[in-house]
């Protein structure tokens, strides 16, 4: 036979896992601070910026 187990804790044990994952993410989505955050914002404007001047445009594009 299987052993007994208390479905009250083993839902607490879930959802406790539920939400160290979902702090996990949190941590790595809000956890930069505000120099980091502008850096990696400079970065992808510089990156659209350099995309955007090696774009080919044809006669029949805007």
């Amino acid at each position: 036979m299987g052993d007994v187990v208390n479905l009250r804790l083993a839902r607490k044990c879930q959802d406790r896992r539920r939400d160290d994952a979902k702090a996990a993410e949190h941590r790595l989505a809000y956890g930069m601070t505000k120099a980091e955050r502008r850096s990696i914002e400079a970065e992808q404007k510089k990156a659209d910026r350099d995309l955007d001047a090696r774009r080919i445009v044809g006669p029949d594009d805007p």
